[in-house]
């Protein structure tokens, strides 16, 4: 199976220091990677890199069959809807003057594809699809917990049917309490969707937990990539239950 997203010596620098330094990845179909590391070894930098929202200095980003560098950004458009942020800050990402159903739409009205008719009936599909009522619909960020936002974020991710979600410290910001009802919906709808999931995150047990596979990330480069947990060793015959 070819990869969804295939990173190539990817490399990213801020003014003259180089924050990511000829790193190589990939992510099928399905599939979740973690990228785990300490604070400022990159992680993000290689996220906005990803989806283009910062232009790398070096390197290639493959997503879908196309060659993103070399894109400009009006060829960048129409790909953009099927690879999307869950950013850590849910209150900020989703604005707060805004109610959390045009928060929702407003990736629908960028690409051009919202629709007055069966508009509504998409963002009502997209807060029960993650488990929000409907009538949170009309409220604004700072009327909904953190996890309920995250949830809002979610869901406007999904709003233009992506296949890959980049997903930076999406829990980080949550209660201990919050963040499994999360990530038990992010499992839940990457079975769904045959999404595939770029994870960032610091914490390396939550990666292992979480992911498929986990590259860890230290001073911009990426030293190992191993599998999340290693597979459970094979019952000696005498240990087979009859």
């Amino acid at each position: 199976m070819n990869p969804l997203l295939d990173v190539r010596d990817l490399v990213v620098r801020h003014g003259p220091r180089t924050t990511v330094d000829h790193i190589s990845f990939d992510v099928a179909p399905g599939e979740t990677l973690g990228l785990v590391g300490p604070s400022g070894c990159g992680k993000s930098s290689t996220a906005m890199a990803v989806l283009q929202l910062r232009r790398p200095a070096g390197g290639e980003v493959w997503f879908d069959g196309h060659e993103l560098t070399s894109l400009n950004e009006k060829q960048l458009r129409p790909l953009r809807p099927a690879m999307q942020p869950v950013f850590q800050d849910p209150y900020g990402s989703l604005g707060p003057r805004h109610r959390i159903r045009d928060a929702i739409a407003e990736p629908l009205r960028v690409q051009g594809s919202w629709d007055r008719t069966t508009g509504p009936a998409r963002v009502a599909e997209l807060l029960e699809q993650v488990g929000l009522d409907l009538s949170l619909g009309d409220r604004r960020p700072h009327e909904l917990s953190g996890g309920q936002c995250q949830r809002a974020g979610i869901a406007r991710a999904l709003a233009c049917e992506p296949k890959l979600l980049v997903l930076d410290e999406p829990v980080s910001a949550l209660d201990p309490s919050l963040r499994a009802g999360v990530l038990n919906l992010l499992a839940e709808l990457q079975e769904r969707l045959d999404l595939g999931y770029l994870f960032i995150c610091h914490d390396l047990a939550l990666v292992r937990h979480f992911c498929d596979r986990v590259a860890e990330m230290r001073e911009g480069r990426i030293v190992r990539t191993t599998p999340a947990a290693p597979p459970s060793p094979p019952r000696s015959p005498a240990a087979t239950p009859r």
